[in-house]
């Protein structure tokens, strides 16, 4: 069974300790087995003081770390270290990290992705983290793309993901990508959270709210799933809104945090996922219903968005399952 080992450091944010054992503990097959054995560490194994006014205790110590399949950072509280910058990896933190395996799958929730680039392990690599702290933290550390936009970015083996809930966003796609979608929407009903998310932290990320007068974009998103079998303009959609296509692109980007073009693919492919999990439809079939048009033209798509493609996607997915 895939391991999941959670550090709880000083200072740990509660809830977003919570996360991990109550999204990946839910995970199950079809036969109701567990998929995943979640386990909490601290690097003594000793109680851990939380960003709270309680403490809590943990049965294991960072030796646990050595039989990780997958290791969750959740966010801390981090004191300063001798230059007054605070201290992201102290030296029995580096030792811990050290007794990973290689090809442990690492994950941090928040800030505690300082971490991980303070271990260097998002060095020319892309990455995100609460947006608040994004323009910190490209400047601490320049060598690592910082995309303050997104709710999580997974880089095969090492995966970030922005502020607090999001971390539920980051855990929900693993359990995506390691089980299929079916695994996945059973956690989401069974924690009564949304299996996916649309869009990224830039639309939580304060701006002036629009004027309650204001129509918004929901309709049109939602009228637009039903219609992703065909070509749809950015005109189709404004029109559908009745607004100009400038403000409908302005409050489209302002609700989702991506534009309407870059949400349309975001649709196509997780509707082409759907069908190439649930259905023997050809790969050409498929890439019609979700408006690709070619086979050729979702195999670019999907690759570029989730690195593989329809048929290896197909393959992984359908024997999961």
């Amino acid at each position: 069974m895939h391991r999941v080992v959670v550090l709880a450091l000083e200072g740990v944010y509660p809830f977003e300790l919570s996360i991990p054992v109550r999204i990946f503990g839910t995970a199950e097959d079809d036969r109701g087995k567990p998929l995943y054995e979640v386990l909490t560490c601290s690097l003594d194994g000793g109680p851990v003081r939380t960003s709270a006014d309680f403490s809590v205790s943990v049965e294991h110590s960072a030796q646990l770390l050595a039989t990780a399949d997958t290791l969750v950072i959740p966010p801390f509280a981090c004191g300063p270290g001798e230059d007054g910058e605070r201290d992201w990896l102290p030296q029995p933190l580096a030792d811990a990290l050290a007794l990973l395996r290689p090809g442990t799958r690492i994950v941090s929730i928040c800030t505690a992705s300082y971490v991980l680039a303070a271990a260097g392990l998002l060095d020319g690599r892309r990455a995100t983290t609460h947006w608040n702290e994004a323009p910190h933290f490209q400047r601490m550390f320049p060598a690592i793309e910082v995309d303050p936009g997104v709710l999580f970015i997974d880089e095969g083996d090492v995966l970030t993901a922005a502020g607090v809930a999001a971390g539920i966003d980051l855990c929900m796609h693993l359990i995506r990508r390691d089980h299929g979608t079916r695994a996945a929407n059973h956690v989401a009903r069974r924690c009564v959270v949304p299996p996916w998310r649309e869009g990224g932290q830039a639309q939580f990320i304060e701006r002036p709210v629009p004027e309650p007068s204001d129509a918004g974009t929901a309709a049109t998103r939602a009228w637009a799933l039903g219609e992703l079998h065909r070509p749809l303009t950015l005109a189709e959609l404004a029109a559908h809104a009745r607004m100009s296509v400038r403000t409908f692109t302005r409050r489209f980007r302002d609700e989702v945090g991506l534009t309407p073009g870059q949400w349309l693919v975001q649709q196509r492919v997780d509707h082409a996922r759907r069908l190439l999990e649930t259905t023997d439809l050809s790969v050409d079939r498929i890439a019609g219903e979700a408006g690709f048009g070619t086979a050729a033209s979702l195999r670019q798509h999907m690759t570029a968005s989730i690195g593989v493609s329809p048929s290896a996607y197909r393959s992984t997915f359908r024997t999961a399952a």
